[in-house]
């Protein structure tokens, strides 16, 4: 007998990428805009963000992102007190749903962060063009990237505008299935946590602390940290230190001895040593590429 060969619909399809960025801006940089005839998105990772769309201005927070339909000018901003981190992809989208992110500012979860974490680890093992800057016109392609690299980013972007869209469409009082519920636990304990590092980051915790502080035994501790990074409790505290430390010297309030001591390392050259471990550069080295961004 015959078989049917059931033809897939797709309700996203994104045949080309125009640029991928991730950005560690200091806390003054301006981008004074631009309009193109494709689609583009801006994500805040890290910190605040003051966005222009047409006519419109949004100041964005950590986890908001927006998107630019063709033709739509815009531009960003820091806001003169944070240093953001932000996420910036623009693409090639024909598909109708599209129209659903229109003027839209949304709100991500655990998902689409994932989904865009894989997009950026991706796009920096497929192209030589460094992803940190902002007038990129055209990618270059790595010969010695990873098979199957380019449409890992092409499932990564699409699956992202499908929980989005589908987010915006489902109906939030349908009622949560048990293993649902678990995970929706799991992540709010996580997020607990990671707030919890965040504002003890000028002292050294210890994970017996961390459990006593948080009322949690250490197994459960673990569990979390397996479920949603691939580090140790203590490896993922200091690379927070770290990327405050980033912050710092993006925003230039400090020096490198003031900011080693107010993160609680007992030497600047302990924390040179744990920085150029962490980030592949010394601090001074991170302060002049930030420089040397701001000046193009």
């Amino acid at each position: 007998m015959d078989f049917y060969r059931y033809p897939l619909t797709h309700i996203f399809d994104v045949p080309q990428i125009v640029t991928i960025h991730y950005f560690e801006y200091g806390k003054d940089f301006i981008f004074d805009g631009e309009s193109h005839d494709f689609w583009e998105f801006l994500c805040v990772d890290k910190g605040e963000a003051i966005v222009t769309a047409g006519q419109h201005t949004h100041k964005l927070k950590n986890g908001a992102i927006i998107f630019h339909k063709p033709g739509e000018f815009h531009s960003v901003a820091t806001n003169g007190k944070t240093a953001p981190n932000l996420v910036v992809v623009s693409f090639v989208c024909h598909s109708p749903a599209m129209a659903f992110f229109e003027n839209k500012i949304l709100k991500l979860g655990e998902l689409e962060r994932s989904l865009l974490a894989t997009m950026i680890a991706e796009a920096r093992d497929a192209f030589l063009t460094p992803l940190d800057n902002p007038y990129t016109r055209r990618l270059e392609r790595n010969p010695s990237q990873r098979q199957g690299a380019e449409q890992m980013i092409q499932f990564s972007l699409e699956h992202f505008l499908i929980s989005l869209y589908r987010k915006g469409q489902q109906n939030c009082t349908q009622p949560k299935l048990a293993k649902a519920m678990k995970i929706k636990q799991d992540q709010e304990q996580w997020e607990h946590i990671r707030n919890y590092m965040a504002s003890h980051l000028t002292q050294n915790l210890t994970v017996e602390q961390i459990c006593q502080d948080n009322l949690m035994g250490l197994s459960q501790l673990q569990r979390i940290f397996r479920s949603q990074c691939e580090c140790g409790i203590i490896e993922y505290f200091s690379e927070m230190k770290i990327e405050r430390a980033k912050e710092l010297i993006r925003e230039d309030s400090m020096n490198f001895t003031q900011i080693a001591d107010y993160l609680g390392y007992t030497s600047i050259h302990y924390f040179s040593r744990q920085f150029k471990k962490l980030t592949g550069m010394t601090p001074s080295d991170y302060a002049l590429s930030i420089k040397a961004l701001s000046e193009r």
